[in-house]
């Protein structure tokens, strides 16, 4: 029997997912099939996907391919109307065994995706390994309430809803159990964690509790979070918890106030700065990264520098920089549109103005000490998520306290202590 492969695209929620999905379709039985776990932010990542569901039944005509995840999700039809597709599940479809039981006993519809907005709750999906990792992902928050106007995730993920603290405390046990020594928690909107749930706990009061009631836990990480929605209990824990990572991902999107406007953000350019800089106030050797969009409808030239000095302004090293792509349905994609070249070059221009920033970063970092986490032969990260080459045999998953002896562009030279 051919266990089933998972090709996952996008965010490190859809990662956690997949492991659920892998673990849900081997239970199920479910044998020689290919499942996609897709991704919908932008269309290039919907065209990737369908480019590698060909690839994949050209080099495998026998094979099972099913096709779910957000993409799947929000236009199900793109899926269904591919010859080589044998079935198409939501995002509430997926997570449950009984659609790959149904599938493998060959009575299933062919496309199996229900309004996601009439999903309420969310179980914790006990995932006990994460294939090929070192870190474990922690799934506590899905869904979103926001209805930024360049966005299809809330169609693809619904309204947002929480794991509750004590089965999210319970799941990390079980990962600790299973030698996992840092934990990544993972949402959509991951600093709206606890409002739909009974006393509407904080993520910063989860994260408190999960360091206190977990303490073979040696490291948790944050995925993206809103620094508008960060909560005094999260200020004190990044200030208190040495166990919590000095590494923050932002839900930045621009540097200019009137494109933040445009894009129905809760923030502007100057909330950003204050959390950054607040943050090193308390943890003076945190990292910062940011997801930023360029050539946003309307962006002019003066915009995007705004944005270009966000960079400096706020500290930034890590940019996930995406050019502006417009999803069907949104708000959006029904303003003025930047020619595509345009939005591509500024896109250019802000990942060099990053690897600026993240070569300074990296250089400030010769001759220290630094925990690392052991991700591959010869590689791994320091907790402010540097990337480090080191020489020496250490197991993927450990931590190895490592002297920093040089810096490339792109990553840190060690030596094993």
């Amino acid at each position: 029997m051919n266990a089933p492969e998972i090709i996952t695209f996008g965010c490190r929620l859809n990662a956690y997912e997949s492991e659920a999905i892998r673990a849900r379709a081997a239970a199920a039985g479910l044998d020689n099939a290919i499942i996609f776990n897709t991704c919908a932010v932008t269309a290039e990542s919907v065209r990737q996907s369908r480019q590698a569901i060909r690839k994949a039944r050209r080099g495998n005509t026998a094979a099972k391919i099913i096709v779910t995840g957000c993409a799947a999700q929000t236009e199900p039809q793109t899926y269904a109307d591919m010859p080589e597709v044998d079935l198409v599940l939501g995002n509430g479809e997926k997570l449950r065994s009984e659609s790959y039981s149904a599938f493998g006993a060959g009575h299933a519809e062919r496309v199996q995706v229900n309004d996601i907005f009439g999903v309420r709750e969310i179980a914790p999906q006990f995932v006990d390994s994460f294939q090929g990792r070192a870190r474990a992902f922690l799934q506590v928050q899905n869904g979103c309430d926001h209805r930024c106007t360049f966005c299809i995730i809330p169609y693809g993920r619904g309204n947002s809803r929480s794991v509750p603290m004590g089965a999210v405390v319970e799941e990390a046990r079980r990962l600790v159990q299973n030698w996992f020594g840092e934990i990544v928690l993972t949402g959509v909107d991951l600093t709206s964690y606890g409002s739909d749930l009974p006393g509407q706990p904080t993520l910063g009061q989860l994260c408190a509790k999960l360091l206190k009631l977990v303490p073979g836990l040696k490291r948790l990480r944050l995925s993206s979070i809103d620094s508008i929605e960060a909560d005094d209990a999260l200020m004190r824990a990044i200030a208190d918890e040495e166990r919590l990572a000095p590494h923050f991902h932002l839900s930045a999107q621009s540097g200019d106030d009137m494109i933040l406007k445009r894009m129905k953000r809760r923030h502007g350019r100057k909330d950003t700065i204050a959390f950054c800089d607040a943050v090193r106030r308390l943890r003076p050797e945190a990292a910062f990264g940011a997801d930023l969009i360029a050539g946003f409808p309307t962006e002019t030239e003066a915009m995007f520098e705004n944005t270009l000095r966000l960079v400096d302004d706020a500290g930034i090293s890590y940019l996930h920089v995406f050019p502006f792509s417009p999803r069907k349905g949104t708000p959006a994609a029904r303003m003025p549109q930047l020619p595509r070249a345009v939005a591509k070059a500024r896109a250019a221009r802000l990942r060099a103005k990053g690897a600026h920033a993240l070569a300074m970063r990296l250089s400030k970092l010769v001759g220290s000490t630094q925990q690392i986490v052991v991700e591959k032969s010869g590689f791994g990260r320091t907790a402010c998520f540097a990337p480090v080459q080191f020489t020496g045999e250490a197991q993927p998953g450990s931590f190895q306290r490592a002297r920093i002896v040089g810096a490339r562009a792109t990553h840190l030279i060690a030596e094993l202590q």
